[in-house]
């Protein structure tokens, strides 16, 4: 004999639709996950009581009302709230699954759950509580806030506004459901779910924390710690506990994995590429990316080997010069240049003796270029030409090239 009951939740309903995409509202598509998993758990004999069988509309406390009806205020009663997630925005590339759990309870069943939907081949993001802004002793949810000592887990299968992800939940919600129900049968049992790769570490909050310190030490952005943990802003509290993505930052071999908050141009920077160099080996024809897209890296697009360089965002031919110590003169001539202009992929042959004869100077905090002028007994023309600047202004680092 069990001795633990289920009440199984479909949220929303009637006048609430919940979220709305892809022409479906999630209020239809929690009803039909909610009935098979009732029928679930009485075919596996354990007590179960479904809080609505039709589209009928449910106050949030006549939902508190009816769960706490089913069993009594009892630690033994899991509450099982479907939902489908949404992000707001279809260009989002958001996906994958979530469990939310009550402050009073452990994470075992919430954890369990979600590596579940992992090994039933669901994306999964996280498992996290949520505090309530203006009263952080209490949760978010009224699902887990008002349901006494039961204990509640809201299951987000994916998310409404990625196709993708709809899609996912539409063809595969029973084999979803079986595996919330085989591991919360699991958890009564003391049994642990084997844990699936992708659902990120936890890290609890210091005094002195803030997401962007956090997001630095886990190389991640504050986007996707905020995504994963399901935050609206950035204030955090002593004590919270973070999800952390490990895996999605992550750049193996030559090729990168997308997160949040990137870009084509900041991926070409960091691995010394180009844009259009990542468009031609990933064949794409815009700049739209989606999160956990895997790209392509190519190795030697950005790389000056032997005389040649090829030219990424943000070069010019000032820096290219002072990068390979020689002038922008030089390298015009050596590419008959006739204007400064560069164009990304462009292809620059670098002469290696133009600047034998010549040294180099770094300037430092009160430098002028008269007074190295005057160090090096030359003159401010002839660094000027030397270095291929046209103005008299320095700043501090800055590379010249010293005519001797």
């Amino acid at each position: 004999m069990n001795n633990f009951q289920v009440v199984v939740d479909a949220g929303h309903g009637g006048s609430d639709p919940g979220a709305v995409a892809n022409g479906v509202q999630e209020k239809d598509l929690n009803l039909q996950i909610a009935r098979y998993m009732y029928e679930q758990f009485q075919n596996k004999g354990i007590p179960v009581t479904l809080i609505r069988s039709t589209d009928e509309t449910i106050s949030p406390t006549e939902r508190v009302n009816r769960i706490l009806a089913a069993y009594g205020d009892n630690p033994n009663v899991i509450v099982i709230s479907n939902h489908i997630n949404a992000s707001g925005s279809a260009t989002s590339g958001a996906e994958g699954a979530e469990v939310i759990y009550a402050l009073r309870n452990d994470d075992t069943l919430a954890k369990n759950i979600l590596q579940a939907l992992g090994n039933a081949g669901q994306v999964v993001r996280t498992y996290y509580q949520r505090r309530l802004p203006s009263d952080t002793s209490k949760d978010y949810y009224f699902i887990h806030r008002n349901t006494g000592s039961t204990q509640p887990v809201i299951v987000e299968y994916g998310y409404i506004d990625n196709p993708t992800d709809l899609a996912r939940i539409q063809n595969n919600y029973k084999k979803y459901v079986d595996a919330v129900v085989n591991a919360v049968i699991a958890t009564e049992q003391g049994a642990t779910i084997p844990s699936t790769p992708g659902t990120g570490t936890s890290y609890v909050v210091k005094s002195g924390d803030s997401l962007w310190s956090i997001a630095n030490r886990y190389n991640t952005t504050v986007n996707a710690i905020k995504n994963m943990n399901n935050l609206t802003s950035n204030a955090l509290s002593v004590g919270q506990v973070l999800q952390i993505p490990t895996s999605t930052s992550t750049g193996t071999g030559n090729t990168y994995t997308v997160k949040s908050g990137d870009s084509l141009w900041s991926i070409a920077n960091r691995y010394n590429t180009t844009v259009d160099a990542i468009k031609n080996a990933n064949n794409l024809t815009g700049n739209t990316l989606s999160i956990g897209q895997v790209l392509r890296i190519p190795t030697s697009t950005s790389t000056g080997t032997g005389n040649t360089y090829t030219v990424k965002s943000g070069d010019s031919l000032w820096s290219i010069a002072n990068r390979y110590n020689t002038t922008v003169n030089a390298i015009k001539n050596a590419n008959n240049l006739t204007s400064d202009s560069l164009s990304i992929g462009q292809v620059l042959t670098i002469p290696t003796s133009t600047s034998t004869g010549k040294t180099t100077y770094t300037v430092k905090s009160g430098d002028s270029l008269w007074s190295i002028a005057q160090r090096y007994n030359t003159t401010v023309d002839a660094i000027k030409n030397a270095s291929g600047i046209i103005s008299n202004n320095l700043s501090i680092g800055q590379v010249l090239t010293i005519p001797n």
